[in-house]
């Protein structure tokens, strides 16, 4: 198979997986490697073996395409099971990110040698299964059961460091000598005679089944509505059995999940997150420009955590705030979120002063100068922003490229304060900048197609996930939610209480409700907003005019006490709700808490055609990965497009024509996208 090579390297083998972009074990890969190994072992001349991959990274997974198909042998179960009876040793040489089937792979060789940028980790759990290749059985003979349970049900990957702490590798060498010292480990072992380590072979410590008990509570909790998680522990705990008998717990657990609703929802979101990065009209050999040094404007919350994920991969920032004590304020702020981020990753304190260094302080704008990006992060009013872009249109650079954080403004409307609105677009960060992944990359009408792929490529590079929206106020997350506001707000005039809402929502698998997410966020931005369009929203707007913003101000929908944040009921709340109802003559009735999700969820997805069929949004999975990581929408029902097609976009169609007639409301009108699916048999996805 050309997809993996054999080279004879003096007595040891140099077996090469070729498979770009990242080495997937595919059907075609798998057979060849069992080949390999095969004509390696029968070769007398040969007395080991390393395994090693082409390009830019190890076998970096399974090919996601061929999951929820036939298995075709042999397996990465087989492979691994052909390794263990290999009486020659094997080394993995890793570099890149040895992930999934690729991890599985590397812990199936009997040593492992790891460059010092490699990453590990088996992030099956993110698509809805669990490892299946012998990963729950080998890691938790490897490093321990308690760190492999953190790894496995987490999915979250190690570096090469915390992996040779932990015995999950033998050595870490430069990139350049992974290979050379991979051979060499394997001629020092077959000089040496050392016995071959096999993983299947090793002793578990005995734990203590509590821990197993305290992993699934924490995991119903913190993972609620997934089920691999809880099924990993399954697996990982039988690893205390004899090998076999793990290993035959394992694949029952892994082909029951590979048959499960989750897997298909999953899988779907990973494929929009890979769709997402492209724009469709954008020339694959376009040349982005060149991010070498950025500049932010504002020092509040938003402008303190863009620029920290600058200079958290090495982009040097001047973060600039015409006022001295904001400025000051941002830079405390800044260097707080940067040190707790810093424990919670175990970065050494010099890296921290590093990185931190790279951030220059100004109180100038002209020190935007030099920038090749400028970011606006000010208040968000449309005045203000267009006139700090109007004197940035004097002081950036020819070719800079000029973005605003705006989360609903007009863009286009900021871009026509400069002469240059090629160079302008919308970065739409969401707050905390530090964790949240999710950017709405807005494109104007003027928007250069450089300008654009610049800007995929430097999110990327933040580890960020871009999603292109078109320029139309609230782009498409904000747009949304607003319909779902108004139709909550009218749900609480109709008798509903916040908490009942809330309740039914976070039943649905939403991590907050609609109100104790917007006493977090803080009412008066959006009351702000509403007021500047001439919008009402008769619960929400009279909680603001008297003074309940929400968290910031002690009480909003709820109540806090000092320095707490758990919503607590409001008597207060409750006066107000019914003074409201009262003044429009409403009679309060009981809703199901079914009724309640429908007449919360349904209008999103009714407004989600319609942005579909004006080109706000692109495609439909671009509004899954919005909802799903910028809103929590629950990613196991797979965003509010897919979840749609599963309950049936006729049936949504149903009840929103419904509750149109019901409530007498134009915006639950069907949507003409909608109407025209249902006329021809198909959803959102075909």
């Amino acid at each position: 198979m050309a997809e993996v090579r054999l080279e004879r390297v003096g007595e040891v083998a140099l077996i090469e997986i070729d498979n770009p972009p990242v080495n997937a074990l595919s059907e075609t890969v798998r057979i060849g490697l069992a080949a390999r190994i095969a004509e390696a072992m029968a070769d007398d001349a040969i007395k080991a073996a390393v395994i090693a991959c082409a390009g830019r990274t190890f076998v970096a997974g399974a090919d996601i395409n061929e999951l929820g198909k036939p298995r075709q042998p042999p397996l990465t179960v087989d492979i691994a099971a052909q390794l263990d009876d290999c009486a020659k040793p094997v080394v993995a040489a890793i570099h890149g990110t040895a992930l999934g089937g690729g991890l599985e792979l590397a812990l199936a060789c009997h040593w492992r040698v790891a460059a010092p940028d490699a990453r590990l980790g088996l992030p099956e759990v993110k698509l809805g299964i669990v490892p299946g290749g012998g990963g729950t059985q080998r890691l938790p003979r490897a490093i321990g059961v308690k760190l492999a349970l953190d790894m496995i049900t987490g999915g979250e990957m190690i570096g090469a460091s915390a992996a040779l702490d932990a015995g999950l590798v033998d050595e870490i060498v430069t990139r350049s000598d992974v290979r050379s010292t991979a051979i060499a480990l394997a001629r020092r072992v077959v000089a040496e005679k050392r016995p071959i380590k096999r993983l299947r072979d090793r002793a578990i410590e005995p734990v203590p089944a509590e821990l197993f008990t305290r992993a699934r509570a924490e995991l119903a909790r913190r993972r609620r509505g997934f089920e691999a998680p809880l099924k990993a522990v399954d697996a990982v705990a039988a690893a205390i059995m004899r090998f076999d008998d793990g290993l035959k717990r394992e694949q029952t657990i892994f082909a029951e999940l590979l048959r499960g609703p989750q897997f298909e929802t999953l899988r779907h979101v990973f494929f929009a997150e890979r769709e997402a990065t492209k724009a469709p009209d954008l020339p694959a050999d376009l040349k982005p420009r060149e991010i070498a040094l950025a500049a932010v404007i504002g020092t509040g919350t938003m402008g303190g955590g863009i620029a920290l994920s600058f200079a958290d991969v090495g982009i040097p920032v001047t973060l600039i705030d015409t006022d001295r004590a904001a400025l000051e304020r941002g830079l405390a702020m800044l260097r707080r979120n940067f040190e707790s981020s810093a424990r919670r990753r175990n970065l050494p304190a010099a890296e921290l002063d590093r990185r931190l260094g790279l951030i220059k302080p100004s109180l100038r704008l002209v020190d935007a100068a030099g920038a090749d990006l400028v970011i606006e992060a000010v208040f968000e009013e449309l005045d203000v922003k267009r006139t700090v872009f109007g004197k940035l249109d004097g002081i950036a650079k020819a070719g800079a490229i000029l973005a605003t954080n705006t989360s609903f403004l007009d863009v286009d409307a900021i871009a026509e304060a400069t002469k240059r609105p090629q160079d302008v677009l919308g970065l739409h960060f969401f707050s905390p900048v530090h964790a949240m992944r999710l950017v709405e990359v807005v494109r104007t009408r003027a928007t250069a197609p450089d300008v654009l792929a610049t800007a995929l490529a430097l999110m990327r590079r933040l580890r960020k996930l871009p999603v292109v929206v078109g320029a139309a106020p609230g782009f498409v997350g904000n747009r949304m939610l607003f319909e779902r506001a108004r139709e909550a707000d009218r749900l609480l005039r109709d008798g509903v209480s916040p908490a009942e809402i809330d309740h039914a929502m976070v039943e649905f698998g939403f991590p907050m409700g609609p109100f104790a997410a917007a006493d977090l966020a803080g009412l008066d931005v959006s009351w702000r907003m509403r007021k500047a369009r001439g919008i009402a929203l008769p619960v929400a707007d009279a909680l603001c005019e008297a003074g309940r913003f929400g968290q910031k101000t002690g009480k909003g929908y709820y109540r806090y006490e000092a320095g707490g944040r758990e919503p607590l009921a409001d008597d207060a709340t409750d006066r107000i709700i019914a003074e409201v109802r009262a003044r429009l003559g409403v009679t309060p009735q009981s809703i199901a808490a079914g009724a309640i999700v429908e007449r919360l969820v349904y209008p999103l997805i009714n407004e989600a055609a319609r942005l579909l069929e004006s080109g706000v949004a692109l495609r439909p999975g671009d509004i899954d990965l919005i909802w799903i990581y910028g809103y929590g929408f629950p990613a196991w029902r797979g965003g509010p497009m897919f979840y749609a097609d599963q309950i049936g976009v006729a049936n949504v169609r149903d009840r929103l024509d419904h509750l149109a007639r019901e409530l007498g409301e134009e915006a639950l009108v069907p949507a003409p996208g909608i109407e025209r699916r249902v006329k021809e048999g198909r959803g959102f996805y075909g």
